[in-house]
């Protein structure tokens, strides 16, 4: 322990080596076994459980006697002295289970009303009021083992930025509203009534600026926030690991980010081999049908056009002979015994996925074959279909006929769902690379375009002169770390000239005097010298949840708010009063 304590040492670094030493220990009472004339304390502190013993014939009268009164959860200072426990007592499971410390002297700092949960891992607490308490939730092992994990990636993170020449540089909380997707949480200022500023959904542009101001190597682990619908793997404020490389290819990014992750990862005892595989985005797509697939299992997808371009099901006919459509089929394998009734329940799950319906074929164990389509499907087409896609009894294949990316999406959400469905093991760590991202989608309903990524990276150079004219077939330099189907992180090479910045944003509908009024200061810095740059930003919050095992980036954030963005144990949001308003110009209607 440091000599900054009031302990000698910790609850959990005792061990045999330590017999006969005299020590202090602080800690909150765990659990308290009184057994006659012994009574035993597992004293826990964040390092881990100390058995503590009190015999009224060694301890002192004084010291048993305070024993008997304390409950769990108390704080308490023990002094006393380190001895083996009996053979027969000993616990394997407990890194400290050889030894015990006999007190001599106990301290109670403080007591504790009975907490509402135990203070042990495993509990079946509601989460509601495990946030409600959430210092004595932090307070269980797991807890603690889940934020000295993120403090540990996070600090072997800084350590080999560092160690790479980057400067850590803090950029401002309060900005300038620029929406990138998602709604700005805005903040009214007092002393100019009417205007607002936003809290930074990235440090996108300011890092970009740091690059045009010669900082050449930045990074931050910075806090964002973003106005958005809430799921387990999202909230409205989280941080990232922000970096940012003039004068460099995209490969030398990647190179870096791959140097920093495997030092990150080596930290918390992950193996983490480079170089990382490397997907191109439509090579995802029309495999998992997801730009973040989890590749550890298979069920691909299948495109099976071919075998449909004169079939008499007209649905996928259609589809076989559009341009720009697709037949494509997964086969969930085993689901094929499930009963008629369970099956049809997929085609909800479907249409959640933007589905009109599902078409299916399920292939019974006996050989038998059941679906509402086969009997549109000739021999051959049978056969195609059976060779195309590995058909064996029990297999239900499962279509979607419409356009590539929406016949994409559909599969490969249903995909990942008939894996959760048939149990699929998904074992290790999956880490890779998506690459090459288009560099706009376009809105089905409006016509409109946005950018796949953001408005600020690279178009590759020999697509430019297709933004006006096919917008949809230009490319980008971009590339997100994918880890476990999850997007844990992503980045690109920016855009460094003010021309083609001012291009880009027209064909997302500004026109120039609306590009120059959000941003104005972005072209103008691009139009001094700008160097070429690029830059990566990762979750951490992601990364750290995929890490421990859980199933949602709360159990690795300190202080998490609820799927409806509350903090149950501040109250927040909340109203404030009438003169806080009048202070900042706003009235509540």
């Amino acid at each position: 322990m440091s000599e900054f304590c009031m302990a000698t040492h910790t609850a959990g670094e005792l061990r045999s080596s330590d017999i006969g030493q005299d020590v202090v220990l602080c800690g909150w009472v765990w659990r308290r076994r009184d057994h006659g004339g012994l009574i035993f304390v597992d004293l826990r502190d964040r390092d881990g459980v100390t058995q503590l013993t009190f015999d009224p014939d060694n301890s002192g009268g004084e010291a048993f006697h305070t024993a008997e009164a304390i409950r769990p959860e108390w704080p308490i200072m023990v002094s006393g002295t380190v001895r083996a426990r009996p053979e027969d007592t000993a616990n394997p499971n407990l890194p400290t289970g050889e030894v015990e410390v006999l007190v001599h002297e106990v301290v109670v700092l403080n007591t504790s009303k009975t907490p509402p949960f135990q203070i042990e891992d495993g509990i079946d607490t509601a989460e509601d009021t495990r946030l409600r308490y959430r210092y004595l939730d932090l307070r269980r092992p797991e807890m603690q083992r889940n934020l000295k994990l993120r403090n540990d990636f996070t600090f072997a993170i800084r350590s080999a930025l560092h160690g790479e020449d980057f400067l850590e540089v803090e950029t401002p909380t309060l900005a300038k509203s620029t929406p990138e997707g998602a709604r700005d949480f805005i903040v009214p200022s007092r002393i100019q009534p009417g205007n607002f500023y936003a809290l930074p959904q990235s440090p996108q542009l300011l890092k970009q600026l740091l690059m045009v101001g010669g900082v050449e190597r930045y990074y931050q682990v910075a806090k964002c926030f973003r106005d958005e619908d809430l799921r387990a793997d999202r909230q409205p404020e989280f941080t990232q690991v922000d970096l940012e490389m003039s004068f460099v290819t995209q490969d030398q990014v990647m190179a870096m980010v791959e140097h920093v992750l495997k030092e990150a990862f080596s930290a918390v005892g992950v193996d983490f081999e480079t170089p990382l595989r490397r997907i191109p985005y439509w090579e995802a797509m029309d495999t998992y049908g997801s730009d973040k697939p989890d590749t550890r299992y298979g069920m691909h997808l299948m495109d099976v056009s071919d075998i449909f371009k004169a079939s008499r099901f007209k649905v996928f006919a259609g589809a076989a002979n559009t341009e720009g459509e697709r037949v494509k089929c997964i086969n969930a394998k085993g689901a094929g015994a499930w009963p008629r009734a369970q099956i049809d329940k997929l085609e909800k799950v479907a249409k959640t996925l933007g589905a009109k319906g599902l078409a299916w074929i399920a292939f019974r164990e006996d050989g038998s074959v059941n679906s509402p389509i086969v009997k549109f499907f000739s021999d051959d087409e049978m056969d195609a279909l059976k060779a195309r896609a590995d058909v064996e009894p029990g297999d239900l294949v499962m279509f979607a006929a419409c356009a590539r990316k929406e016949a994409d999406e559909i599969l490969g959400g249903m995909r990942c769902h008939m894996a959760d469905a048939l149990g699929i093991e998904r074992e290790g760590h999956d880490f890779l690379w998506v690459v090459d991202f288009p560099m706009f989608e376009q809105d089905k309903a409006t016509g409109r375009y946005s950018a796949e990524h953001h408005p600020f990276t690279l178009p590759v150079e020999q697509d430019i002169q297709l933004i006006d004219s096919d917008p949809l077939a230009v490319g980008s330099y971009t590339y997100d770390f994918v880890m476990d189907g999850f997007e844990a992180g992503g980045g690109g090479l920016r855009i460094h000239n003010e021309e083609l910045q001012l291009k880009v944003l027209e064909r997302l509908g500004f026109t120039e005097e609306k590009a120059r009024e959000q941003f104005g200061f972005l072209l103008e810095a691009l139009s001094f010298g700008a160097p070429p740059m690029g830059g990566f930003a990762l979750g951490l919050d992601r990364v750290c949840m995929l890490l421990v095992g859980a199933d949602s980036i709360r159990d690795v954030m300190a202080f998490p708010k609820t799927s409806s963005g509350s903090d149950l144990m501040q109250g927040a949001p909340s109203q404030v009063s009438s003169a806080q308003l009048k202070d900042v110009s706003l009235r509540v209607d």
